[in-house]
């Protein structure tokens, strides 16, 4: 009779909890990008983010949701992939604007240069996707550029899991790559940290808000029976955060070297 009583409170609130824990799988994923989309407005100044970081998530979120036709999982996990490719094109914009306007003040720097000096100024030419140079890829003038090459990527990978949505070892697979790819989103950075002997530019906070994002994502997985792809590689995403913590408090005991200005554009979490 006690717990019957119990009832029109228990059942609320465990409803509450669960739009909570929903709510936060689905925008928990975009929150570490709001204080770097904040810095790069204010700034006007995009060469702390690594427009790679946008690569790696949009191909990861692309191919988890050609996997969901496949084999359906939480709702949740969806949103949060349309949220984040979403999110990763609204920074793909803005560096490509900020990157554009701060190309154009150098050109008008050199042409004056050039009026006083009567010398002639070479101007870079636009770098466009339609132009297929594997020296410029993802480094294009234009954010449209990077639309096509969104749009052409889910357009052939889409064909493809049409074509085979059937095999089971397909759809298993595409899962797998999917969450993988974005598990290994820590990796270039542990490298260039080893590489260097050095965590020096590397935003501690970012980290711990990773470290944190992650560890509940993966509790979520395991409560919620998601595939076993997602619970793996989360595990795995996890420990790379923590490998990358060890780093700054190892390195921390040392002197460090200064690190070379040089641009890592593999360098996925390098924020």
């Amino acid at each position: 009779m006690e717990a019957e009583g119990l009832d029109w409170l228990l059942v609320p609130l465990h409803q509450l909890v669960s739009w909570g824990a929903a709510g936060a799988m689905v925008f928990g994923g975009v929150v570490p990008y709001i204080p770097q989309y904040r810095d790069i407005r204010r700034t006007q100044n995009a060469e702390g983010f690594s427009t790679y970081v946008c690569l790696v998530l949009l191909v990861a979120n692309i191919l988890r949701i050609l996997f969901w036709f496949g084999r359906h999982f939480e709702s949740p996990l969806l949103w949060q992939s349309i949220v984040m490719i979403l999110t990763m094109l609204l920074m793909l914009k803005l560096c490509t604007e900020v990157r554009v306007t701060n190309e154009l003040n150098v050109k008008r720097r050199f042409f004056a240069a050039a009026d006083n000096k009567d010398e002639e100024v070479k101007v870079p030419p636009r770098r466009l996707y339609l132009d297929f140079d594997p020296h410029h890829f993802w480094h294009w003038s234009s954010f449209g550029d990077y639309v096509q090459c969104v749009l052409a990527f889910t357009g052939v990978a889409g064909y493809v899991t049409y074509l085979s949505i059937d095999s089971a070892l397909f759809v298993e697979t595409l899962g797998f790559l999917a969450v993988l790819t974005e598990a290994m989103l820590g990796v270039p950075q542990l490298y260039r940290n080893y590489r260097h002997q050095s965590t020096e530019g590397m935003s501690i906070k970012m980290v711990l808000m990773w470290t944190s994002g992650d560890t509940f994502k993966t509790a979520y997985f395991l409560l919620n029976g998601a595939p076993l792809q997602f619970s793996v590689c989360g595990l795995l995403q996890v420990l790379v955060d923590l490998a990358i913590l060890g780093q700054a408090y190892a390195f921390a005991h040392r002197p460090q070297k200064p690190a070379p200005h040089v641009a890592h554009p593999a360098s996925a979490k390098a924020l």
